[in-house]
């Protein structure tokens, strides 16, 4: 093998700066997907029939077709539909926000339907706003029973995201591109950047289970701890 990354080291500083491109990319993309999605969750529990189908078809048609389709009729059909020359970096943000959150939509659903019916039975009979009720009680804890599955979707779009290079986007795997094509050089760039994506999933995995433990020992904390009342009524506190 002929290795020499001495000829690449110059654009090394090229590539890195893709880095903040793509997390910024990435970023952008998954808060708009969890928003998103997380209405189209509640839309697809709504009691409202035509609510519920728009949500079941739309998710269906962005889980349906690929996303490099999504993303190419994104970037070159808007000039035609609109008449408005759409930038990469915005038709790579719209596309992979509005596909995933087809796909977080199904996980928060099946989060909320996880959570107990009587925490919902209780605070409609306590006169709980609708909008309240799923905001401050059940939303909350769906999202920490599918924290998992969250984090997962943010591994796959981070890593998804070198599709934006297709459409010219100066992310990681695009610079590669660059660099290749001027020193002749294929492998070493690719390696490079490869290396740089695994340490960022690593990164995501590690914040994640983190952040999963720490949530974790704060409901076993809040189970041993219980209030009851003595003989004079006053709370006391009991492990």
């Amino acid at each position: 093998m002929n290795l020499d990354f001495s000829i690449i080291a110059p654009s090394i500083p090229f590539i890195l700066k893709g880095i903040l491109v793509t997390l910024e990319f990435t970023l952008t993309s998954a808060v708009i997907g969890f928003l998103w999605g997380t209405l189209l969750s509640i839309l697809k529990i709504s009691r409202v029939r035509l609510l519920r189908t728009f949500g079941v078809v739309y998710t269906s048609v962005f889980r349906g077709t690929p996303l490099l389709v999504q993303l190419s009729i994104v970037y070159f059909a808007t000039p035609q539909l609109i008449g408005y020359d759409i930038t990469p970096y915005m038709a790579g943000v719209i596309t992979f926000g509005l596909n995933s959150a087809a796909y977080i939509s199904e996980t928060i659903r099946a989060g909320i339907l996880s959570v107990d019916p009587g925490q919902r039975e209780a605070a409609l009979s306590l006169g709980v706003p609708y909008r309240r009720m799923m905001m401050d009680i059940i939303l909350p804890q769906a999202v920490k029973n599918i924290l998992p599955a969250l984090v997962n979707e943010s591994i796959a779009l981070l890593k998804d995201s070198t599709l934006v290079s297709t459409i010219g986007a100066g992310d990681l795997l695009r610079r590669a591109d660059i660099v290749s094509a001027n020193t002749y050089k294929y492998f070493e760039p690719l390696i490079i950047v490869a290396g740089i994506y695994y340490v960022m999933v690593i990164c995501l995995t590690w914040a994640g289970r983190r952040l999963e433990r720490r949530l974790q020992r704060s409901d076993r904390s809040a189970e041993r701890v219980q209030v009851v009342r003595g003989a004079d009524g006053a709370p006391q506190r009991v492990a």
